[in-house]
């Protein structure tokens, strides 16, 4: 019965809807998106606008347009809530007691406005203590504010020496550290903050985790916000581990003149502490304060020698924003998204009145999309030309389908066999349908991809203190960035080293060093796993580690991994596209395409994941590609030796002959 009456309620809600965009007076056919609502009485109405609103407008809404049932456009003032900029500067006095158990710390505030905390500055490493606040008026008489306050600082980085406490305006303030359980450390000073004096509204919603990979010492999770353009207060991380500190680090994808880049635009530190004889005190939440254009956001947690974090679900809190207008009458009205042209509105806002920020938020229910009767909607991408200019690929010498299925905006990862082929910057990829190339953004990711290559242990007999392994790629010339192995040795210490040897077309052996680091195993060290970071594009297919033991037994390795950047094409495509991606042009340069105007749509939309098929040979190489190292000198002496005889039976034809004998 509950489900009949809930699918009449939907039925009926449906049908007012439809009415209701039906006798409402015609819209202008230049916006896509219509919203209606109904006012019930005339004056001041202040809304909380939808996220599909914010995701079908432009960033700054400069194409929202309100209509009452007459087709009269309405003038409108928008609101985004933001947090006012706390003061934060240094205590006028900073005394310190170091006592028996405990480190007292007495600042004198200097500020007359509500505290809410503390930053303490220290040089210490690798410490965790809890901390008691207490405030006072005269320095005399003292009241507790918060009692187990942690404060640590780790040698990976992480670290939290702010402490907070209920809004106090007290002139004094005192802070009391543990040192019960481990020494003292040293203070340099403390920042204090002062309170908001207004606390702007959030909102949460879930997001989903589109995507986690595991890098090196590092989780990356892909979040889809469920819309673009979101003011983001903080993102909020649930996990039931019980103990742990992780820095977290969250970016965008920020598009540049050579494609799409991951920019930074917040850090934090995320833990859950249990200092003995304290309860268990946690900070999930990495604060941000900003819009986010994409739907996506890209969260890094630093793993260094801990697991990964078991992450159950991540939340985001986001300042909504409000659109305020006076309807003069009641009745139904449309609010219009989706004109990718139109300017931003100016309006005179003296009718409105003086208190627009102060009009609370009005109970309006705000029906769905859906589209403007009196506009014909585009195609997704409508201003990204599917087909550019022609191109001659007689010249590039492989080539891979690309299986499109689901038209629209498509995601393609290149594999080894492109990034081994093309260019090492990429210039020479061309996406063709036909003899046109298809316009592409190439986007940059920090996703790792492993690679198990073959090991095998090559030590020599005449050097017995030297440990070299054989690493065996399955291409050269591959952009590898990371190299990992794993140690069942418990205990050393040992300078590691990664190169590699090639040939040139005349048989000249080259060594390059590719990179080296000291790494240092205790039987106390979590993690014994060992990585490092390579410098440049490998030119052969085989790379040696190489360790110096000294007098020490050898140390055994284990556990192997390269690793090489996900590097990403991004492109329209109709359903089912013929479309070939052409690569491996040494002599072609970058391609130069209008995608800025509709670079930002491209990436807020979503994208199909679209797999490339098998590498398809188009030419041979040249001679020296060809040669494979160590291979070159044994062709190119030949030929010197050939062209050496042909030099030598020219000279002797052309020496006088000797006279015969008398």
């Amino acid at each position: 019965m509950k489900t009949n009456c809930k699918n009449l309620m939907q039925w009926a809600g449906g049908l007012t809807l439809l009415v209701g965009v039906a006798a409402h007076a015609a819209l202008p056919a230049a916006w896509q998106h219509a919203q209606p609502f109904d006012v019930a009485s005339p004056g001041l109405v202040k809304i909380s606008l939808p996220a599909a609103t914010l995701d079908a407008a432009r960033p700054a809404l400069e194409d929202l347009r309100l209509y009452d049932a007459s087709g009269n456009e309405l003038p409108f003032f928008i609101e985004r809530p933001a947090p006012v900029s706390k003061a934060i500067q240094s205590a006028r006095s900073f005394q310190i007691s170091l006592n028996a158990a405990t480190t007292v710390l007495t600042l004198e505030t200097g500020l007359t406005q509500p505290l809410n905390g503390v930053t303490l500055e220290s040089p210490a490493q690798n410490f965790i203590k809890a901390v008691r606040v207490e405030g006072s008026a005269d320095g005399q008489s003292w009241s507790p504010l918060a009692q187990g306050q942690p404060i640590f600082r780790q040698s990976s980085g992480a670290g939290q020496l702010q402490v907070s406490f209920p809004p106090t305006a007290g002139r004094w303030l005192r802070l009391t550290v543990d040192d019960q359980r481990s020494a003292p450390i040293p203070f340099t000073g403390a920042r204090l903050h002062a309170a908001a004096a207004v606390t702007p509204p959030s909102e949460t919603q879930i997001a989903t985790i589109a995507e986690r990979n595991e890098n090196p010492g590092e989780t990356r999770l892909t979040l889809n916000l469920g819309a673009a353009n979101l003011d983001v207060a903080a993102v909020k991380i649930e996990t039931a581990e019980p103990l742990f500190t992780r820095v977290v680090t969250l970016a965008v994808p920020q598009i540049a003149e050579t494609g799409l880049y991951e920019q930074v635009i917040g850090q934090g530190v995320i833990y859950r502490v249990a200092i003995e004889g304290q309860p268990t005190t946690a900070n999930l939440s990495v604060p941000l304060e900003t819009q986010v254009r994409a739907r996506e956001l890209v969260l890094l947690l630093r793993n260094d020698d801990s697991p990964p974090l078991p992450i159950s679900a991540v939340q985001i809190e986001r300042r909504p924003v409000y659109l305020v207008f006076l309807a003069r009458t009641a009745g139904t009205v449309q609010l219009l998204t989706g004109n990718k042209f139109c300017s931003a509105p100016h309006y005179d806002l003296a009718a409105l009145g003086a208190n627009l920020k102060n009009t609370a938020v009005t109970p309006i229910a705000i029906f769905p999309l859906t589209e403007n009767p009196d506009y014909r909607a585009p195609e997704a991408l409508a201003g990204l030309e599917v087909a550019g200019a022609a191109l001659d690929v007689s010249a590039w010498k492989y080539r891979k389908p690309v299986q499109v299925g689901r038209g629209g905006a498509q995601q393609v990862e290149l594999d080894l066999d492109v990034l081994a082929h093309a260019q090492p910057g990429l210039a020479d990829l061309r996406v063709m349908r036909g003899s046109n190339q298809v316009p592409y953004l190439l986007q940059r990711t920090s996703i790792s991809r492993a690679i198990t290559p073959v090991v095998t242990l090559a030590n020599e007999a005449k050097n017995p203190k030297l440990s070299r392994w054989l690493i065996r790629l399955p291409q050269s010339h591959l952009p590898l960035t990371r190299l990992t192995c794993a140690a069942t040795s418990p205990l050393f210490q040992r300078s590691v080293s990664v190169a590699e040897e090639f040939a040139d077309e005349r048989g000249d052996t080259f060594r390059r060093q590719l990179g080296s680091a000291t790494w240092t195993q205790t039987p106390e060290r979590k993690g014994k796993e060992f990585s490092l970071t390579l410098d440049g594009v490998t030119q052969s297919r085989t790379l040696m580690i190489e360790t110096e033991n000294g007098d020490n037994p050898p140390i055994a390795l284990e556990k192997f991994a390269a690793f090489y950047p996900a590097i990403r094409v991004l492109f329209k495509a109709q359903p089912n596209d013929p479309l070939l991606l052409y690569y491996g042009n040494p002599q072609a340069g970058p391609p130069s395409y209008d995608l800025s105007l509709v670079a930002g749509e491209l990436l807020t939309a979503d994208k199909v994941a679209a797999p490339l098929a098998a590498e398809e040979p188009l030419k041979k190489p040249a001679w020296a590609e060809r040669q494979m190292p160590g291979s070159g000198g044994i062709i190119f002496w030949g030929i010197l030796a050939v062209v050496v005889a042909g030099l030598l039976l020219i000279i002797s034809r052309l020496l006088p002959k000797a006279a015969p004998p008398a």
